[in-house]
């Protein structure tokens, strides 16, 4: 498996696309990355990449898992990543999209009787 990109290699990459120095594509990263910090409370939208949101999670019940006791979990926020239709249709390609199987139905044999 392919290992992950670094914040210097995608800044490298961008900068040598957009024919600009490495430090200004580093800088517009960083530039990004405080603005989604700012307005991920209101939802960040990077189009055809996906989304941040903020999610308000309820106070729920759970259990401790080594002594089966009971737990109240308390509510909470948390911020998730709503990847766009249009990036996992490129990633996934067909293959991604549900497909519909045809169920085999079995032949039935058929004897023939001997006169």
């Amino acid at each position: 498996m392919a290992k992950a990109m670094s914040k210097s290699a995608i800044a490298s990459e961008l900068a040598e696309r957009v024919e600009v120095p490495k430090k200004t594509a580093a800088l517009m990263l960083e530039e990004l990355a405080d603005l989604a910090y700012k307005e991920a409370k209101n939802g960040f939208t990077l189009p055809g990449l996906g989304k941040l949101v903020l999610v308000h999670r309820k106070a729920r019940m759970g259990r401790n898992p080594a002594t089966g006791e009971s737990i109240r979990i308390p509510a909470k926020k948390v911020v998730k990543f709503r990847v766009a239709k249009a990036c996992k249709d490129s990633i996934l390609g067909d293959s991604g999209a549900k497909k519909k199987t045809k169920k085999k139905t079995a032949k039935k044999k058929t004897v023939k009787k001997k006169k």
